[in-house]
C-alpha cells in the first residue's frame, strides 16, 4: 500500500485560511520547494489571463484556489519552465493501465494527474492533504516528472 504523508504545500504558512480547490498549486509547490504564495500568484494571473472560452460567459478569476485548467498551453509552458517533462500513461479508449501505487510510478518528485485532482508524489510517498489513491484504484492519466 502507498504511503501518504499530509502536507499543505505551504498554505496555511503563507497565510491562506480555510479549504481551496487549489491541489494543483499544494502539488507544484510541495514538488519544486517554490514558496505556495509565488505558485498560487503565477497560477492565478495565468489563470486570469487565459482567453475566455465559448462555453464561458465571464472571464476567470485572479485566483489559484477554484480550479486551474491544466490542458490550457499557458499552463504547460509554465510547468516545462519549471523543469517539469509530462508523461502520459493512458490514451482515449485504451483504459487503465497505471494506477495511484508506488509500484507503478517512477521514484523522484512528480506531480500526478488522476480525475479532477493532481497530487504529489516524492519517491512513492503521496504528499497531500487528503489521500487521492483509493487503496490504490485510482487511475494515472499521467505525470509531471521534475527533472
Amino acid at each position: 500500500m502507498t504511503q501518504f504523508v499530509y502536507n499543505d504545500g505551504g498554505r496555511a504558512e503563507s497565510g491562506f485560511k480555510g479549504k481551496a480547490g487549489d491541489c494543483v498549486c499544494r502539488a507544484i509547490s510541495i514538488i519544486t520547494n517554490e514558496p505556495y504564495e509565488s505558485v498560487h500568484n503565477r497560477l492565478a494571473n495565468g489563470n486570469h489571463s487565459q482567453r475566455k472560452s465559448s462555453r464561458q460567459k465571464t472571464q476567470r478569476p485572479r485566483s489559484a484556489d477554484h480550479g486551474i485548467l491544466v490542458k490550457r498551453k499557458w499552463f504547460k509552458d509554465y510547468m516545462k519552465e519549471l523543469g517539469f517533462t509530462w508523461v502520459p500513461t493512458m490514451k482515449i479508449g485504451q483504459g487503465c493501465k497505471v494506477h495511484l501505487r508506488s509500484e507503478e510510478l517512477p521514484e523522484g518528485r512528480i506531480v500526478v494527474s488522476v480525475s479532477k485532482h493532481l497530487t504529489a508524489m516524492i519517491d512513492g510517498v503521496i504528499h497531500d492533504t487528503h489521500d487521492p489513491s483509493r487503496d490504490g484504484t485510482r487511475c494515472v492519466y499521467g505525470y509531471w516528472i521534475y527533472n
